[in-house]
């Protein structure tokens, strides 16, 4: 499903090139200030911003929102479709900063989303600052009067999505939902937030087929990419995460109707300090839904506690699972050129359901350490092979 990738400057001449060469094409411009926003950090200009959105959103023209050098205070906004512009790039070379008052962004479930759009780009160097250390602050209290806090930039039934170059700092939740699109393209994004960060993931994909994420670099305390059920044909590569909890195809088995996950492909990603590396991770409860057909291929291993896992009876605090069994069925899973080292002695860990043992698993080429020493495998209900070298030993 790989699709060429291509940098940021690229990407704005190839989109300049592209409106400008057709003599029945038009580009229609909007620049946020024209609006009314202010740039100064101090003034929110949240009005602003869906102004120039529902004029861009209303032309018929490709269009062009400008967000200038400078900090804009931006409130919660909703951008929807449908549009009548086929193609909305939004430039990005400001920094979008949340309100102070983090409560003002917990009564919204998003701080940016976007949903039943189509043809939206947004690109540039600008930021989106969350203030997220005052809402972890208060989680941290384990004070009850915490709002849930906000995913920073959400897409919702869209499709033809792209995103390249942002950087995302201090999510109060997840920073980036891809939530029911097709076709969506990331690359050269940053993502930071402080390793002790709750509830944070890099990159969220759930019931969204064809997405690529690329070159992009993740620091974070929760998932650095989840991936939930319904996901098909994702492709992720040269990606760094750390720290964070690794990249994860789960948590899966939340509910009993539950679509699959089938075609992930994970390649050239970097570990570093991380809790998981490539984790396939369902709660101990029934379930119909199933993880199949997916490639980690060439992935380095820095000081990593779970270089490889696949967990089915994932059941934390022993709550709503306890006793219970997995019911996904896990198949076709290729580990192959996978290299570094475990902070832990078990480097290796399939943990499979009893009712539902995992087949088809494949390792090929894995050289994990531990410490410098021999690390560890450990297998259960779990079936398939090892060819090629692979250390720790095989428990297959």
């Amino acid at each position: 499903m790989k699709l060429s990738g291509c940098n940021l400057p690229g990407i704005i001449v190839m989109v300049f090139v592209m409106l400008s060469s057709s003599s029945t094409s038009a580009i229609t411009n909007f620049n946020v200030l024209n609006f009314g926003a202010i740039p100064t950090g101090r003034t929110d200009s949240a009005d602003s911003f869906l102004k120039a959105w529902n004029a861009a959103c209303g032309t018929a023209d490709s269009t062009f929102i400008y967000v200038p050098k400078g900090r804009y205070l931006v409130g919660p906004l909703a951008f929807k479709g449908q549009c009548k512009s086929s193609q909305i790039i939004i430039r990005i070379d400001g920094t979008i900063v949340a309100p102070l008052d983090y409560g003002v962004l917990g009564k919204s479930n998003n701080w940016f989303s976007f949903e039943d759009v189509s043809g939206v780009s947004i690109i540039g160097r600008g930021t989106f600052d969350a203030k997220g250390p005052s809402l972890w602050a208060c989680k941290a209290s384990n004070s009850n009067s915490c709002p849930s806090g906000a995913t920073t930039l959400s897409f919702t039934k869209s499709n033809n999505i792209r995103i390249n170059g942002l950087t995302s700092l201090n999510s109060q939740m997840f920073h980036i939902v891809i939530n029911g699109c097709q076709n969506v393209h990331l690359e050269g994004v940053k993502i930071v937030a402080a390793g002790n960060s709750p509830n944070t993931d890099g990159i969220h994909v759930q019931l969204s087929r064809n997405v690529e994420i690329l070159s992009t670099s993740i620091k974070t305390g929760d998932d650095c990419i989840s991936i939930g059920s319904g996901t098909e044909n994702l492709w992720i590569e040269q990606v760094t995460c750390g720290p964070g909890h690794g990249i994860s195809i789960g948590s899966l088995a939340k509910d009993l109707e539950e679509e699959g996950v089938q075609n992930v492909t994970v390649k050239k990603t970097i570990f570093s300090n991380t809790q998981n590396g490539l984790r396939i991770k369902s709660w101990a409860r029934p379930s119909n839904g199933y993880v199949q057909g997916i490639r980690f291929i060439d992935s380095v291993m820095k000081n990593v506690q779970n270089p490889i896992v696949i967990d089915q009876n994932y059941c934390p605090r022993n709550e709503n699972c306890p006793g219970q069994v997995s019911g996904i069925k896990i198949n076709d899973i290729v580990y192959e050129d996978i290299r570094g080292t475990s902070s832990t002695p078990i480097a290796i860990k399939f943990d499979c359901s009893v009712k539902n043992p995992c087949t088809g698993i494949k390792l090929q080429n894995v050289n994990l350490t531990y410490l410098n020493k021999t690390a560890q495998s450990f297998c259960s209900n779990v079936v398939g092979k090892a060819i090629d070298l692979v250390r720790p030993n095989s428990c297959l």
